[in-house]
């Protein structure tokens, strides 16, 4: 039995405009299902295992990596001089986080307490945490500055209290006595006799504070209702706003946590949070796109003005009073203590605070602060938010452990918390938001390009066909003239027959 080209051709030509039209919509369709299932998978809801998991506990890596600046000449900073450091770190600690007292509430709000713990890390570390270092004494050079206005009798029985529990203007202590605490009779006194006029009721270090303990009760948006809100703080410890600083916008408490952020990020977004330790919301803004481990981001950093004071950065204002450009003034909710915030070695600050202390080298690579974000789900894939507290130090008189000390912001410590998504997280991540999503871009061009493909052979396979019918019709009509044609005339034939006749005649 033949087979018809001619049907076959047509047959496939349908079967292509079928195929393009299945790629086409697939083109439309895809990326609203890809979206959906972002969607369905952002919002905080226990239902979503992969997610919630990843919210709740924080699986991925993180560490907190500590750097001393070691002052090297104490003695003469007393007499006037300029301060010298060295860095002495990293210090680095595992950092574990876990989420508690999880409540859901009907407003498609959900409440928790972040709980945050801290494991040294030997082996990331440049020594122990029994290394020596000196720093400046927080209890008495803090405390003179926080004192200098009362009568100065008042100053002289202070100094003479310093004298009596051996409290110096510097102090030179072990790596984990600086950090988790050490015991100090002055601290002791205070606390029987002023009660909280310090942080600590116990030992006094600079994150005793942190370890064993929680960020403050978070109310933040699940999504539910509107995935534009998701991961969006609502509530601090019961608080819409702040009572620190002195205008209503500082005041603000905006954006995130700070873990995740909304989905369908753009160059033009921001991303907004909320730190409870910086005491303000902060907010990081689009520098590059680039990628992580084959998943495609962006990656936001914070602008000059993060730290700016009100003279070059008018908003800012209200985080005043402000000395120089590049630190924040965080005494308000730091027990009044004149300590600052800044970004390390005094990266992105006004450049007289360099020629204030010698030792500090600010570079971008080392020194900003970053978070890498897959765009389109709002997931963190790799953080770097660096810090550095400064202590503000002066002359004051009646306090004689002051000495002669220069007014200087003087840099203590800095310190990085960083994370990265790893392991089989990463790869969880990698396959259901980069590879499949490329599958099917792939399939809806596939179509496309395989369904024109079948069109074009299709038809051409169908012209081919009907210019061969063609010509066999023609090749017939001319090989078989018509019975006109073929009928001899009569006067011909018997010419022709008499010609004949008489050619055999003469022979004879």
């Amino acid at each position: 039995m033949a087979i018809n080209k001619s049907r076959v051709a047509v047959v496939f030509v349908v079967l292509g405009v079928l195929a393009v039209f299945f790629g086409t919509v697939l083109t439309f369709v895809g990326p609203i299902i890809i979206d959906d299932q972002i969607v369905k998978n952002t919002v905080i809801d226990p239902k979503n295992e992969l997610s919630y998991t990843m919210w709740k506990d924080v699986p991925v890596p993180f560490f907190m990596s500590v750097y001393f600046f070691n002052v090297l000449n104490p003695k003469e900073i007393l007499n006037g001089e300029k301060p010298m450091v060295e860095q002495r770190g990293p210090y680095v600690y595992r950092k574990r986080l876990q989420k508690e007292n999880i409540t859901f509430h009907p407003n498609n709000t959900v409440s928790y307490r972040e709980y945050r713990r801290y494991y040294f890390e030997p082996s990331m570390s440049v020594g122990n945490e029994s290394d020596v270092v000196t720093i400046p004494n927080m209890l008495v050079l803090g405390a003179a500055v926080m004192l200098e206005n009362l009568p100065f009798a008042l100053r002289l029985m202070i100094s003479a209290t310093f004298k009596t529990f051996n409290e110096g203007p510097f102090l030179t202590k072990t790596v984990g006595e600086l950090m988790w605490g050490y015991d100090s009779g002055l601290v002791e006194f205070l606390n029987k006799y002023l009660p909280g006029m310090l942080p600590t009721s116990g030992k006094f270090g600079l994150f005793t504070e942190f370890n064993n303990s929680n960020t403050g009760l978070f109310t933040i948006f699940t999504g539910q209702d509107d995935i534009r809100k998701v991961h969006r703080v609502d509530s601090w410890n019961g608080l819409k706003e702040l009572s620190y600083w002195r205008t209503p916008q500082c005041n603000m408490i905006n954006g995130t946590a700070g873990q995740m952020w909304p989905p369908f990020l753009t160059k033009e977004s921001t991303l907004p949070f909320y730190s409870p330790d910086a005491c303000r919301s902060m907010e990081f803004i689009y520098q590059r796109s680039g990628d992580f481990k084959g998943v495609p981001l962006y990656r936001f950093s914070s602008s000059k003005n993060l730290f700016a004071n009100g003279t070059e950065y008018a908003p800012n204002e209200g985080f005043c009073p402000c000395r120089q450009s590049g630190l924040l003034n965080v005494s308000s909710c730091r027990y009044n203590s004149p300590t600052f915030i800044s970004q390390p070695h005094f990266y992105n600050a006004d450049p007289v605070l360099l020629d204030y202390v010698q030792g500090l080298h600010p570079t971008e690579e080392e020194h900003g602060l970053f978070i890498d974000i897959h765009p389109p789900t709002g997931v963190p894939l790799n953080v770097a938010i660096r810090l550095q507290l400064n202590l503000y130090m002066k002359r004051v008189s009646g306090i004689t452990e002051t000495g002669k000390i220069s007014e200087v912001v003087m840099p203590m410590i800095w310190f990085e918390e960083n994370g990265y998504i790893d392991g089989p997280v990463l790869k969880t991540f990698h396959t259901n938001l980069v590879v499949l999503p490329a599958v099917m871009e792939i399939m809806q061009y596939g179509f496309i390009a395989l369904g024109l493909a079948t069109v074009v052979v299709a038809a051409l396979v169908h012209h081919r066909v009907k210019r061969a019918r063609h010509a066999v019709v023609i090749s017939t009509v001319v090989g078989h003239p018509s019975a006109s044609d073929k009928e001899p005339v009569k006067g011909s034939h018997s010419g022709g027959t008499q010609e004949k006749s008489i050619m055999g005649n003469s022979e004879k």
